[in-house]
């Protein structure tokens, strides 16, 4: 890739960030700029493109880890749940990064368009893949940020524009996985309604059997393809879920540590204290006591 061309690009992004900070006035698109390592970030992967413009980031997903630094792209096609360090980023080389949604409606309208001779072996379902940038991105991302100066032109221009950057990855090293997204009864998809089902209840007793019927599989077929999406076993995901909105409900409501294990389905206030400690390396009452004192804002992918 022509350092030239990711150049303009970072500045672009750069300048966005300077006007807009995070949130940018174009749907979908998220910025992350920091000055200083940062983390552990503890968090929801949802779809989308994360483009890292300078720096690096390692996310974390279940035992696996995924490092992407500066002209490297990470793709995420399932909700899942994530420890993420940014471990590159100086005032003189701030990290920089662009996370731009994947709606996998337009995935699915594209793949009608996409004339193919012999359908494409379906991939194992995996959550995170990182690649290089490649090139043909480049240029639909410079031009959606841009828009930013004609906001006029982002009703009618960007949902084009993310359409076009949705088409190339279906076309490069990205599409295998991405195809799946928007295919409704691919395993990814289907693995997806299994998450979405955990995430909207998952105070509740988790049933396996039940998720896998959710899926149209058979547990045994089920667990095997959850595992390999997420790098987690269904209990450990929904623990994981559980334990990241305790410490949402301790910064944002300040309330009693037995009163929020017992809101977000733990029976056992030791038990709940105690695989908090485990995940964030303090009990919940001290680790909320400390992000409320110190917030610092979550960065995504």
């Amino acid at each position: 890739m022509e350092n030239a061309r990711l150049d303009t690009l970072k500045s672009r992004a750069l300048g966005l960030w300077q006007a807009h900070g995070r949130e940018t006035p174009l749907p979908g698109l998220l910025l992350a700029v920091t000055e200083a390592p940062m983390g552990p970030i503890h968090g929801v992967y949802r779809p989308s493109l994360c483009i890292v413009l300078q720096g690096a980031k390692v996310s974390q997903l279940g035992d696996r880890s995924f490092r992407y630094d500066e002209g490297k792209c990470l793709i995420t096609s399932l909700e899942v749940p994530i420890r993420a360090e940014i471990v590159d980023a100086s005032p003189e080389k701030p990290y920089i990064a662009a996370v731009l949604d994947i709606d996998p409606g337009c995935v699915a309208e594209l793949l009608l368009e996409q004339a193919r001779t012999e359908p494409a072996a379906a991939p194992e379902p995996t959550a995170l893949n990182v690649q290089p940038l490649a090139e043909e991105l480049i240029d639909p991302m410079e031009r959606l940020m841009a828009l930013a100066e004609r906001p006029q032109d982002i009703p009618v221009l960007a949902p084009m524009i993310r359409r076009e950057i949705v088409w190339h990855l279906l076309n490069g090293p990205h599409g295998p996985m991405l195809r799946q997204i928007g295919l409704a009864d691919s395993r990814t998809a289907r693995i997806g309604q299994a998450i979405a089902w955990v995430r909207e209840n998952f105070t509740e007793t988790l049933n396996v059997p039940d998720l896998a019927a959710l899926a149209g599989m058979s547990a045994a077929t089920f667990h095997r393809h959850f595992k390999a999406a997420t790098q987690m076993t269904p209990v450990q995901f929904q623990k994981k879920l559980r334990l990241q909105e305790a410490r949402r409900l301790l910064l944002a409501e300040g309330a009693d540590v037995s009163q929020i294990g017992f809101a977000i389905g733990y029976e056992s206030p030791s038990q709940f204290s105690r695989e908090y400690r485990r995940m964030f390396g303090a009990p919940p009452g001290r680790d909320g006591a400390e992000i409320r004192r110190s917030v610092v804002p979550g960065i995504p992918a």
